[in-house]
């Protein structure tokens, strides 16, 4: 299965929003145009100095679909690519209101 990269984004975060940097990569097949594998990361290395600096992070790189928030390394359930989009985003929001 051949997969193309589509996106692949890093949006700095000023400090007044929480600062660091917010990474997205994202692969389909070259086919059926579906997602097969993905990073999405919060990194902020005040916040967190292991694991790169990522604070938060959902990948399926290696080992399955898992979460990792500061340093800790978590598998999930896979429901689909948005529900994963959404889980980031409503950690990193959190994160971000507890400043």
């Amino acid at each position: 299965m051949a997969a193309i990269k589509i996106v692949d984004e890093t949006h700095k975060i000023s400090e007044k929003r929480g600062n660091g940097t917010l990474r997205r990569e994202i692969w389909v097949d070259k086919v059926t145009h579906r997602v097969t594998r993905y990073n999405l990361a919060y990194v902020n290395h005040s916040l967190h100095a292991g694991d790169n600096g990522r604070v938060i992070g959902y990948d399926n790189a290696h080992d399955g679909h898992h979460r990792h928030y500061f340093g800790e390394v978590e598998p999930m359930n896979f429901v689909s690519f948005e529900d994963v989009e959404e889980r980031f985003e409503q950690d990193w929001i959190s994160l971000r209101n507890m400043k």
